[in-house]
């Protein structure tokens, strides 16, 4: 089962969103995110936040309201709903904007998650803890981005620079624009994670 989570960060086409959300999806809303699945025509299950940056949804679809003053943002409240509600694929939109410590925050709730990626118009954003692989991504670019520390034994394949059981140091860039030469990419580690950021490189 998929949950997609529609934040209220920068999305620039509604038929860019549209073509993205499969029929079976389970879409929840987090605060002004519903703003853009309304204009969208996405059918949506679900409306949570604080309704700070938007007005409160005079509609009939569920809706959770919560206090302003609290200690998780709207996303995360959303990406907790979806885990603790049996959703094991989560795919995010509008999670990424001019307020960095949004996005760098909304980028961390992956690591609360076994299968999620964050997609804006420019990048597809996936947790590496372990393995990854890509599929039908030939000549995109990929960055590895180590967080909380330094990302040890990692192994790559399909892509143009490769890693043999080597390190990607936390704070150093080896690991940015790489490039997938192949249909199949894949990366192991032997500990550590880090993101792992798609894109046409542009």
């Amino acid at each position: 089962m998929r949950a997609v989570i529609i934040g209220n960060g920068k999305i620039s086409s509604y038929a860019w969103l549209t073509e993205r959300i499969r029929h079976d999806d389970f879409v929840i809303c987090a605060d002004g995110g519903y703003i853009y699945a309304d204009n969208a025509g996405i059918k949506i299950n679900l409306i949570m936040g604080d309704f700070d940056s938007a007005p409160e949804p005079d509609t009939d679809t569920a809706k959770l309201v919560y206090p302003v003053r609290k200690d998780y943002t709207d996303s995360e409240i959303c990406v907790k709903y979806a885990l603790e509600h049996g959703y094991d694929e989560i795919l995010m939109f509008g999670m990424t904007a001019s307020r960095m410590d949004h996005t760098l925050t909304n980028m961390l709730l992956l690591m609360q998650c076994e299968n999620a990626c964050i997609v804006d118009d420019n990048n597809e954003i996936y947790l590496l803890r372990g393995s990854f692989c890509a599929k039908n991504k030939k000549g995109k670019t990929l960055s590895i981005i180590p967080i909380g520390g330094d990302i040890n034994g990692i192994t790559t394949k399909g892509l143009d620079y490769p890693l043999r059981n080597e390190t990607l140091y936390m704070g150093e860039s080896r690991g940015n624009s790489n490039v997938i030469c192949d249909d199949y990419c894949e990366i192991t580690t032997r500990d550590g994670i880090g993101f792992v950021i798609i894109n046409d490189g542009e």
